[in-house]
C-alpha cells in the first residue's frame, strides 16, 4: 500500500467522477484505476462496486475514506515542514463570479504568476451556486463566492465585500420618482442575475418577505445587465461604483431605497479536506488582491 494508491482512492471516492479525480492528480483515468486496483489487491477487498453505471463505494471503501484523508493530510504536513523554499507548480483551476472577473481578477493572476511562474492558472467564471458545486465535486481547487457555504465539507474564509445600488434609466422614471419603491418594482421589470447569484440575497433581504409583483428578467452577464438598464428595460442592481459613474454621465439614475441595501460579503471557498500548500497560499493572494471597487469596462 502506497500514498499514491491512497491518494488515487481518496480523490476518486470524493470527486464527482474518476475522470475528475484523474484530472486533479494529473493522471489518465486508466492510471488512476490501476492504482486503485493495486490498493484493493493489497487490502484484499474491493473498495468500489463497479457493477453499475457509476462506481460506488463498498462498505470497506466507506470505512477507508476518513483514514485515507488523515494519512494524506499527515503526508502533506511532512512535505510542508521539510521544504526549504517551497514553490507552487502544476495547474490550478479556480472559480470566480463575473464581478471578480471584471474587477480584480487580472491583478490576482499577475501577482500569482510573478510569484509562482511554474503554476498554470485556469480561472472559470460562473454564478456562485455552480462554482460551489464544482468545488464540492473536486473540479475546482477553490472559488471566490458571495456569502458563506452551508456545506459542512466546504470552508469559507472572508476576503472582501461589494456594495450595490438600485438604478434605472431616467427615461423610464416618472416625475418625482427618485427612490426605489415597491410600486416602481411592480411597474418595471426587475433586471437581475439568475437565482443562484449572490445578489439574489440582497434583493430578498430588501424585499423583507414582500412579494415583488412585477416581471423578473434574468441575465447571467453584468455587462448585458448594465446595457439593458441603460436602454430602459427595467430597474435593477449594479455595483455602486459603476452606478455612480453611469449616473455622472447621465445614463442611469441611482435610486436610494428603504431599507438601504446591505453589503455583499465574499469568501474564499475550498474543500476542508484539501490541505495542499496551494490552497493556503492562493487564499492569501486572493485576500490581498480582492477589490470589488476596482475599475472595470462597461458597455
Amino acid at each position: 500500500m502506497t500514498l499514491k494508491q491512497l491518494e488515487a482512492f481518496y480523490w476518486a471516492a470524493t470527486c464527482a467522477s474518476f475522470a475528475v479525480a484523474a484530472d486533479r492528480l494529473h493522471l489518465s483515468v486508466s492510471s488512476l484505476s490501476k492504482r486503485i486496483s493495486e490498493l484493493e489487491e493489497a487490502l484484499g477487498q474491493p473498495l468500489f462496486d463497479r457493477s453499475g453505471h457509476k462506481a460506488a463505494l463498498t462498505d470497506a471503501g466507506q470505512r477507508l475514506v476518513p483514514q485515507a484523508r488523515a494519512l494524506l493530510a499527515a503526508a502533506d504536513q511532512v512535505r510542508a515542514s521539510m521544504a526549504e523554499a517551497p514553490g507552487l507548480r502544476g495547474r490550478c483551476r479556480f472559480g470566480v463570479g463575473e464581478l471578480t472577473a471584471l474587477t480584480w481578477l487580472p491583478r490576482l493572476i499577475g501577482v500569482v504568476r510573478a510569484a509562482y511562474p511554474e503554476l498554470v492558472l485556469e480561472p472559470y467564471v460562473d454564478i456562485g451556486q455552480v462554482l460551489e458545486q464544482r468545488v464540492a465535486d473536486g473540479e475546482l481547487d477553490f472559488a471566490v463566492i458571495a456569502g458563506r457555504s452551508s456545506r459542512p465539507g466546504i470552508a469559507s474564509s472572508p476576503i472582501g465585500e461589494a456594495r450595490f445600488s438600485w438604478v434605472a434609466a431616467p427615461s423610464v422614471l416618472s416625475a418625482g420618482e427618485t427612490r426605489m419603491t415597491m410600486a416602481l418594482l411592480a411597474r418595471l421589470p426587475l433586471v437581475t442575475l439568475p437565482a443562484g447569484a449572490g445578489t439574489t440575497r440582497l434583493i430578498d433581504d430588501w424585499l423583507g418577505g414582500r412579494e415583488a409583483a412585477g416581471e423578473r428578467l434574468c441575465c447571467n452577464n453584468w455587462g448585458a445587465i448594465a446595457g439593458l438598464l441603460i436602454e430602459g428595460t427595467g430597474v435593477g442592481l449594479l455595483p455602486s461604483h459603476w452606478a455612480d459613474a453611469l449616473q455622472a454621465e447621465g445614463s442611469l439614475r441611482v435610486l436610494p431605497g428603504e431599507p438601504e441595501l446591505g453589503v455583499l460579503p465574499y469568501t474564499f471557498q475550498y474543500r476542508r479536506d484539501d490541505a495542499r500548500p496551494l490552497v493556503a497560499r492562493l487564499r492569501d493572494a486572493v485576500a490581498d488582491a480582492a477589490d470589488f471597487s476596482a475599475p472595470c469596462r462597461l458597455p
